[in-house]
């Protein structure tokens, strides 16, 4: 594991990290590489398994992903072109899942605070 540099904090404006960490939280980022967590997958597979994203938004993130050294575009003699993680892509898997984990196991409790304050904030407009 590569040691954190004292120098780089993603507090600081100017830190590098900031991009790594805004690409990483990602909503879209976390669905892909969740998914190539599990084995590599083209171009369609992965449009047709993240319900909601665009073609372009795809191709973006799958080209800043390649970029940032995470995703890897695999083309072979035999067979389309798929995406993998690379070696530093696949060190996402585990914090990644870890989130996956949490935001499934707690949807119903966000979703009923939701409520809750969408209801108290109706009451305060309402003067009630």
């Amino acid at each position: 594991m590569t040691e954190v540099s004292r120098d780089w904090t993603i507090f600081s404006e100017r830190c590098p990290s900031r991009a790594s960490l805004a690409r990483i939280a990602n909503k879209w980022t976390a669905m892909i590489v969740i998914l190539l967590t599990e084995e590599p997958l083209r171009f369609g597979e992965l449009h047709r398994r993240v319900e909601g994203i665009t073609k372009k938004v795809l191709v973006d993130t799958l080209r800043a992903l390649e970029r940032d050294g995470m995703v890897e575009r695999v083309q072979t003699d035999a067979d389309h072109p798929h995406y993998q993680l690379t070696a530093l892509g696949r060190t996402l898997r585990e914090p990644l899942q870890a989130l996956r984990i949490w935001a499934e196991s707690y949807v119903d409790d966000v979703q009923e605070a939701q409520d809750r304050y969408d209801a108290a904030a109706d009451a305060r407009v309402l003067g009630g």
